[in-house]
């Protein structure tokens, strides 16, 4: 009987030795933003790229709607999510120690590539009569919430044409809510820094109350520019909005989003991640109109944080640095 057991003993032993390992999965989260804006979606097209390749790379990606690009920089930094959309001028602001980061740099942020510009949009009651952002004036502006991009954004414009906040009634409430404002004549405009077309655009302009885009003038640009160099020139293509009052492509100024990484989140993982994105670039493109204008050389600019030596070590092998 013991000869018996001993063997059956070793036979297991043996058996579970050459049986082979169970894949171990990796999860890691993606931080977005509010499910009405560009950066929820683009969360999921990722994680749905990513994720078609789970046997070969153990990895399971999952989305998280947060408040944000300020909110998904910290919860990278503190360890809560593995990767999260970012704006570029906030990507600048968290390396740098500025803004909401004021004296605290941000030194382990990485940058592993940006997605889809967004326009700073500003979008008013055609019966306020509101031309330029000057005519803001007196007027009641929902900018969003503190901490979030296009508050930050609002303000720069405001000392670029020389308004304070105090000169408007400020609100800050989402960009989701906001259309709704407008529409009710609880707010005269609103800002929203997103990619575009975009939902929320698309109800405020759909509503019984005229509306239309303030476009930002060439000189304004260039003086945000010149001060942050993280903007560039923007435009938004009316076409995407039918019952617009805007008879023509409205100027103005924007940033890029961006996905952002931490020196903590593996070489391995990142590699895999800009990978399947990278090779499977016209698919990416054809998951939310927003990327119909995406190059792969444009997910390489308005990078102001060092590249993860994961993303980088794709680019090099794909001839793309």
């Amino acid at each position: 009987m013991k000869k018996m057991l001993k063997l059956a003993l070793a036979t297991l032993v043996a058996l579970s030795m050459a049986a082979p390992a169970m894949a171990k999965t990796t999860f890691v989260t993606i931080g977005t933003g509010g499910v009405t804006g560009v950066y929820y979606p683009t969360g999921g097209a990722i994680s749905k790229i990513v994720n078609k390749k789970r046997k070969v790379y153990g990895i399971r990606a999952t989305v998280e709607s947060t408040g944000g690009s300020v909110f998904n920089v910290n919860a990278i930094m503190n360890g809560d999510l593995e990767f999260g959309i970012v704006q570029s001028d906030r990507q600048f602001q968290a390396l740098k120690g500025l803004g909401e980061w004021e004296g605290k740099p941000q030194d382990k942020l990485r940058a592993v590539f940006a997605i889809h510009p967004e326009t700073v949009t500003l979008i008013a009651a055609t019966d306020k009569n509101i031309k330029t952002p000057a005519d803001l004036k007196g007027m009641t502006v929902n900018i969003g919430a503190p901490g979030t991009g296009q508050r930050g954004n609002a303000i720069d414009l405001f000392e670029a044409v020389g308004l304070k906040l105090e000169d408007m009634n400020i609100e800050g409430t989402k960009p989701s809510e906001a259309a709704s404002l407008l529409q009710d004549g609880r707010i005269d405009a609103f800002f929203y820094t997103v990619g575009h077309p975009n939902g929320s655009i698309k109800e405020a302009v759909a509503g019984a109350r005229k509306v239309s885009f303030v476009p930002v003038d060439a000189a304004t640009t260039a003086k945000l520019i010149a001060k942050s160099p993280y903007y560039g020139a923007s435009k938004i293509e009316i076409k995407s909005y039918p019952g617009i009052t805007n008879t023509q492509d409205v100027p103005g100024f924007g940033v890029k989003a961006t996905l952002c990484t931490s020196t903590e989140v593996s070489d391995d993982i990142v590699y895999a991640i800009t990978k399947e994105v990278f090779e499977n670039f016209e698919d990416f493109k054809k998951l939310h109109p927003a990327y119909s204008v995406l190059t792969k050389q444009s997910m390489l600019e308005g990078l102001s944080a060092p590249i993860h030596p994961g993303a980088m070590k794709y680019y090099k092998e794909a001839g793309l640095m």
